[in-house]
């Protein structure tokens, strides 16, 4: 659960606004509470603030949950005869980075669901859109010769659509930026997404399993489209009690955002 926004020094909020609140426990607690709980349990719904996993527990789960998710990964693609017929890899090298956050870092904000998801989605998209576009050069060689531009402008164009969409993952990048300089992904062509699409859907079944037997994950599913940025000056850190502090920009000249 994200903490909430904190005014900048100086500021004043309106007596008849009462303040956010800060429930401290799992994300969307109205439409999760009211499954069974053996199934809300597995989507991060917890009944009251969870006591925090202690740093054995956080080292045991992350390294089972990366192992587990990147061996179910390639053992759908590397055995399915499917996907042998169509060329596709193992395992696309961005999910590597993808499990360091859904797996070891599963409350920072980058790791969320929305972020996986919709992170490799425009990343996917994006990428396989302007590499056909400097496909249609009529060479190999031309392509070749400008490929470097094709890999800036896909990472660039998928990082502007992610912050637009709120659903910023930076292994997404990379999944930009494959059909540029891979020609095994090159070639699949459009059956890159459905590719994307089932190695992200499966690294998050994984994540909603293992994350949840001693920790809570997601912290939360949806963020809005609308929700107004954070302050540049602030840092927010949860403290030991559930409340977020903040420090100033004297204090603290870098923005940071421990969830």
């Amino acid at each position: 659960m994200l903490p909430p926004p904190v005014s900048a020094p100086g500021s004043s909020s309106s007596p008849s606004e009462p303040p956010p609140t800060h429930s401290g426990t799992s994300p969307s607690p109205s439409i999760l509470s009211r499954l069974p709980y053996f199934i809300s349990h597995f989507l991060g719904y917890r009944p009251s603030e969870p006591a925090p996993p202690g740093h054995l527990t956080v080292w045991f789960w992350s390294f089972i949950g990366a192992f587990c998710g990147l061996s179910i990964i390639q053992i759908v693609f590397v055995y399915a005869e499917y996907f042998i017929e169509r060329g596709a890899p193992s395992i696309v090298p961005s999910y590597g980075a993808t499990a360091v956050l859904i797996y070891g870092a599963i409350e920072a904000p980058l790791a969320q669901p929305q972020n996986l998801l919709g992170g490799h989605l425009f990343g996917t998209l994006t990428g396989i859109i302007i590499t056909k576009l400097f496909s249609l050069l009529p060479s190999e060689a031309q392509f070749t010769d400008v490929s470097w531009l094709a890999v800036s402008l896909s990472c660039a164009t998928a990082i502007v659509v992610m912050q637009m969409t709120k659903t910023v993952h930076p292994p997404a990048g990379a999944t930009a930026i494959l059909p540029a300089v891979d020609p095994t992904i090159r070639s699949l062509g459009w059956y890159y997404l459905p590719v994307i699409l089932l190695s992200s859907s499966l690294s998050l079944a994984v994540a909603l399993v293992l994350n949840n037997i001693q920790r809570m994950y997601p912290v939360v599913w949806f963020t809005p489209l609308d929700r107004p940025s954070l302050p540049s000056f602030v840092r927010f850190r949860r403290a030991p009690t559930g409340k977020a502090s903040d420090v100033s920009e004297e204090n603290q000249p870098t923005e940071t955002l421990d969830v």
